[in-house]
């Protein structure tokens, strides 16, 4: 069995609040048998150097970690603090990547922009996942990116969504993908897109309460347990996640 532990949106600051969140998340990966470690964006939280520097000595694990950015971070900075962890070429936007990690292949999409919070994929950023995506590969291949294909139906969140949708999922539709990684929402989701499973890891450094569940006075619920998703496959055998809240 092949497992990805899949963390999310860190929002590492300098703050003992956000160092001890993601702690809880990072100890109990360790003490899990995990083949990859990936971190779907919004690593830092004002894309400062020091916050990656800091999140450089919190990602020390004994398998590989891969991260990609969010609209909370900046590249340079991203590039130069976590430079052992991203191999694209460049030293500016866009970070995107291509790791194969044992038996599995990992497509990395940068969906941000510069500047913004919204999400969105240029014709260049499409034709290049495009074109990695035609690469035969013999092993599940995971397309991650930080802003998920999806509504949540948030009047806070949608304002920062993934923007004109349909040209990712020409590109998508049809491709041998075995599930699209995602964060930014900080919620566990489980849907689909293009024909492909979507599954979102929980935010690490707080909740977003939805429409439908209890009223807060914030967007976002800085006292809920942090959290992670494990995603394990087998061969022969659908894709399977488990959400795990430590305490």
């Amino acid at each position: 069995m092949y497992v990805i532990a899949h963390l999310s949106d860190p929002h590492l600051d300098g703050s003992e609040e956000a160092r001890s969140r993601l702690r809880k998340i990072t100890s109990y990966v360790r003490e899990s048998s995990v083949d990859v470690v990936l971190v779907s964006g919004d690593l830092a939280d004002h894309g400062l150097p020091a916050e990656y520097d800091e999140l450089a000595g919190e990602l020390s694990f004994d398998v590989p970690v891969l991260v990609l950015p969010g609209n909370h971070d900046v590249s340079t900075p991203l590039r130069a603090g976590l430079d052992s962890f991203v191999t694209s070429d460049g030293d500016a936007h866009p970070v995107h990547q291509v790791h194969e990690v044992g038996a599995a292949r990992f497509v990395l999409v940068d969906t941000t922009v510069p500047g913004a919070d919204h999400g969105l994929l240029s014709a260049e950023s499409l034709a290049w996942l495009d074109g990695v995506l035609r690469e035969p590969f013999d092993g599940p291949v995971f397309v991650a990116m930080h802003h998920p294909p999806l509504d949540l139906h948030h009047p806070v969140m949608d304002q920062w969504k993934l923007e004109d949708r349909e040209p990712l999922a020409q590109v998508l539709t049809g491709k041998p993908i075995t599930a699209i990684l995602t964060g930014h929402v900080h919620n566990a989701i489980v849907t689909n897109f293009a024909g492909h499973p979507v599954l979102g890891a929980p935010g690490i450094r707080s909740t977003v309460p939805l429409p439908f569940e209890p009223t807060t006075d914030s967007v976002v619920d800085p006292q809920a347990h942090p959290g992670l998703a494990f995603h394990a496959h087998a061969p022969n055998e659908p894709l399977q996640t488990i959400y795990r809240y430590p305490r």
